[in-house]
């Protein structure tokens, strides 16, 4: 009777969600189609939600023994079939593959699954929800989404007929569906496979990482060691292509154990949703104060911003070009896809690199986004042939795309090879980087290609006193310019802002950076200043998160001035006397500039 009353509080589902015309024009396709099956595949959509407030028991199935729950809206389903006559080859209800597809999950702790914490429930074979950013995928595979199978023995009446279908399971490997150690069960005669009737389907096999998990991908110290592993997820049919490396899901899938190549937990994918980070609402408190005190300027509030900016790093008042530029580049940061061109790239020469990378380092650390590059990693995105033996090619997303909307701070640019020089140089300028697959190496016929959009800013300096650099004959270079020639010309231009920072330089000053070092060797967790008390490191999160979604527009007067240094440098650039070096692009950064400063100069 708790069977009969489930099937019938599914139909009456299926008919008040439209899910049972649904069906039905499924059915027709499938009806008029001049082709055999010997599965019939149905994707279900329910809602959790109506669900459990028409039927409490059909609903605790649906989200505790989802299995269960497949085989009564299949039951329910062939006898609509059989009823209604709408597939007319159909034979029986082990023909009838249901897939149910939720569109949320309950928002309690204990449908969430967090890969943090171990050990993970892989054995309850219920649906989770978990959170993750993809740091790699395999191309796509074919697997067996269903077969026939025949008693051997021709003599039995089950040599004929569709009375053995195996169709896929959550969970279940290749093997499970297809092996040649079945029988029968009237007979006990072995069964054999009719390969014409094997229906096959795609595959793709996902890793994610939890966004806390970049932290270690951020220099991040809080003086507590912390781990983080990533999790496999596997995408079947229409989830295949959904997912792109470096964003961020929601996925709800029944986690399991997969023993191939190696023994771990997997989630198995049932829907999948992109992530839309949240908005903040305002800054704090203190900056809406220094807003209202300068708003009789509209660069005040950016120069104090600069002025004030790492405190903890270095002493307010120094290396403050440096500092806007950075949050320059910051506010062009964006939590969800952005438009390429806005990205900013710095390159800063300097002969006081551990200052500057401390610098940088605290900077990336206020974005969400902000990756600091582990030297023994790859930039952008490498092969490697996956650990499930599926034969296909595993695609490792690298720093650059998992900085996706953010910054990645590659560090030394003088300690790349000239390959890696020559690579990243050709990324910034076409903003995108297309991964070869050779099909001889990873066991295909054909080569393969795919093309990844590059939507981060690169950050990095050059040690003008490295011991390479010493070996260098200097050239004689004009008062206020650079000496580049360690890295080459067309890589230095590629970079959107070339800053100076060396001694020599009117931003460096020298004696309160050393009493600035001496005093937090002393006292490291000390606040040295009033800036440091009044403005956080936590504001400057807000203020960054909340100007960087502003959207700014160029006032009439702007657009003039940009007009008028578009025709001055290009009459400059034409002219084959005094023609100047000035590049094409320096104009597109300057307009870029303008609308970063404008986002620093907050309206509110």
């Amino acid at each position: 009777m708790s069977d009969l009353k489930m099937k019938e509080a599914a139909l009456i589902y299926l008919d008040r969600s439209g899910g049972l015309q649904k069906f039905i024009d499924h059915c027709k396709y499938y009806n008029d189609s001049k082709q055999s099956y010997a599965v019939y595949r149905f994707n279900i959509l329910i809602n959790p939600s109506d669900v459990v407030e028409l039927d409490a028991e059909l609903g605790n199935h649906i989200l505790h023994h989802p299995l269960k729950a497949a085989q009564v809206f299949q039951s329910v389903c062939f006898i609509a079939v059989k009823t209604l006559s709408l597939i007319g080859q159909l034979q029986t209800e082990t023909q009838i593959n249901i897939v149910l597809k939720l569109t949320h999950l309950p928002p309690l702790p204990s449908y969430s699954l967090n890969f943090c914490e171990f050990p993970l429930d892989y054995t309850s074979q219920r649906f989770y929800m978990i959170q993750g950013i993809v740091i790699a995928m395999t191309t796509v595979t074919k697997y067996t989404q269903g077969a026939r199978f025949l008693c051997s023995d021709e003599a039995c009446p089950l040599s004929k007929g569709f009375q053995y279908i195996r169709v896929h399971v959550p969970g279940a490997t290749e093997s499970a569906t297809i092996r040649n150690d079945f029988v029968c069960n009237l007979c006990s005669s072995s069964l054999q496979e009719d390969r014409k009737f094997r229906v096959l389907g795609d595959k793709q096999i996902v890793e994610i990482i939890t966004a806390k998990a970049l932290h270690a991908f951020q220099g991040y110290s809080n003086n507590q060691p912390f781990r983080f592993q990533s999790l496999t997820i596997f995408l079947r049919d229409e989830l295949v292509n959904k997912m792109n490396i470096g964003d961020e899901y929601k996925i709800i899938g029944i986690p399991t154990c997969v023993k191939t190549l190696q023994t771990s937990v997997c989630i198995e994918a049932n829907s999948i949703t992109f992530c839309n980070p949240k908005v903040p609402s305002g800054i704090s408190d203190n900056f809406r104060c220094l807003l209202s005190l300068t708003s009789s300027s509209c660069w005040k509030f950016t120069a104090i911003l600069a002025n004030i900016f790492a405190s903890h790093i270095i002493p307010p008042g120094t290396y403050n070009f440096l500092k806007l530029c950075l949050l320059m580049s910051l506010v062009q940061t964006r939590d969800c896809n952005k438009e390429l061109e806005d990205c900013l790239d710095i390159l800063i020469i300097t002969s006081d690199t551990l200052l500057v990378d401390r610098l940088l380092n605290y900077s990336v650390n206020l974005v969400p986004r902000g990756i600091r590059h582990p030297v023994s990693t790859e930039i952008f995105p490498t092969l490697s042939r996956n650990n499930y033996g599926t034969g296909a090619v595993s695609i490792q997303a690298g720093s650059a795309l998992l900085a996706k909307g953010g910054i990645c701070f590659i560090g030394d640019l003088a300690s790349y090879k000239k390959d890696k020089l020559e690579q990243l140089q050709s990324v910034m300028e076409s903003r995108s980087i297309t991964v070869y697959i050779p099909g001889k190496k990873f066991g295909d016929d054909v080569d393969q290609q795919t093309t990844f959009p590059i939507q981060c800013s690169f950050w990095s300096f050059v040690d003008m006193d490295s011991s390479s650099r010493k070996n260098i004959q200097k050239t004689n270079t004009l008062i206020g310019q650079m000496d580049c020639s360690l890295i080459p010309a067309n890589l230095v231009e590629a970079f959107g802002l070339l800053i100076n920072c060396n001694e020599s330089s009117p931003c460096h000053s020298f004696l309160p950076t050393v009493q600035h070092t001496l005093k937090k060797a002393i006292d490291p967790e000390g606040l040295l200043y009033l800036a440091s008390k009044q403005f956080t490191t936590e504001d400057f999160e807000k203020l960054l998160a909340f100007a960087k979604n502003l959207n700014v527009e160029f006032s009439l007067e702007a657009e003039r001035m940009i007009h008028g240094y578009y025709l001055a440098s290009r009459r400059i650039r034409t002219d084959s006397i005094c023609g100047s070096k000035l590049s094409a692009s320096a104009l597109k950064y300057l307009y870029h500039c303008i609308l970063c400063c404008s986002k620093c100069s907050i309206s509110i």
